[in-house]
């Protein structure tokens, strides 16, 4: 009992004393968190530049006879159905249309715009302007213009030009994945047609015809462009791009122009003027760009 005794009040002792220090010891320190990163945003201005390709649906033209249309909206048939049947030959060959092709080209320019995407969104608003060159040029001869003359030369030819420049004001709704957006857009697009019918050979000894007609025109289109892409912010604040665009021309690029017909003795023929519509389809265009964001970040 004895040795139980002097075991036990050492070792009580010793509890107590612990007890007594640890209740002295300062709580424990709080662990500091580590620092949260700022959530990237797309929101800004930025300044770019893109480099790419396009290529248009067609370009035709459309020998309406003389006079062009009547007063109705029918074809004026009499004195002539259309310049292809020979302003002084059997005058044959109805109204008709020929096409110039599908013509392509390189393109190039600069993008300036501003996006803002809310604290707490994904979605990323915009708008965005661009200018750059295009060049898609094309010419075919009218293919109907040795039925019902006579001659052995095809000598009217359609030429059509779209450019030298373009641009679009457009805005942008994309969606945010932390650095990559997806987002569509569209607006309005300006795009410069010219157009011209020339029957270029009178010489009768090579097989064309003895009238000539020039006739020219040219038109800057108002119209609609719609597309989309996806970009990536690859460091701070500079993101590449890849984008597809749609303009629609049709009848906002297209016109009509009409030319008197001369005989090979300069004698304009009587009867009023030879009447052609110039049409331009629409244009596809894909592009990869650079830009350099003003705002946001990481």
């Amino acid at each position: 009992m004895k040795k139980i005794f002097l075991v036990w009040v050492p070792l009580a002792v010793l509890t107590g004393i612990g007890s007594a220090v640890a209740a002295d010891l300062p709580a424990k320190m709080p662990v500091k968190a580590p620092p949260v990163a700022p959530a990237f945003s797309w929101t800004g201005c930025y300044l770019g530049g893109y480099a790419g390709a396009a290529r248009q649906d067609g370009a035709g033209f459309t020998d309406l006879g003389q006079n062009g249309l009547g007063a109705a909206g029918s074809i004026a048939v009499p004195p002539f159905q259309s310049y292809s049947g020979g302003a002084v030959a059997a005058r044959l060959v109805a109204p008709h249309s020929w096409s110039a092709g599908s013509p392509s080209s390189v393109i190039g320019g600069g993008t300036l715009g501003c996006n803002w995407q809310p604290v707490g969104s994904s979605f990323v608003i915009g708008l965005e302007g661009e200018a750059g060159f295009m060049h898609l040029k094309s010419q075919a001869f009218d293919p109907k213009t040795i039925q019902g003359t006579g001659q052995t030369r095809l000598d009217v030819l359609g030429s059509a030009r779209v450019g030298d420049w373009d641009g679009m004001v457009t805005g942008r709704l994309g969606y945010a994945w932390d650095h990559t957006l997806f987002y569509v857009k569209g607006g309005a697009a300006f795009v410069p047609t010219r157009s011209s019918v020339v029957d270029n050979c009178q010489d009768t000894a090579a097989g064309c015809g003895n009238w000539l007609i020039a006739t020219n025109g040219k038109n800057t289109a108002t119209t609609w462009t719609l597309g989309g892409g996806v970009e990536w912010a690859f460091i701070q604040n500079w993101s590449v791009k890849a984008e597809y665009m749609f303009i629609g021309l049709g009848d906002r690029g297209g016109f009509r122009t009409c030319g008197a017909v001369t005989t090979p003795a300069g004698t304009t023929l009587a009867g009023g003027p030879f009447c052609f519509n110039h049409n331009t389809d629409g244009i596809h265009t894909a592009k990869v760009g650079l830009n350099y964001r003003f705002g946001g970040g990481f």
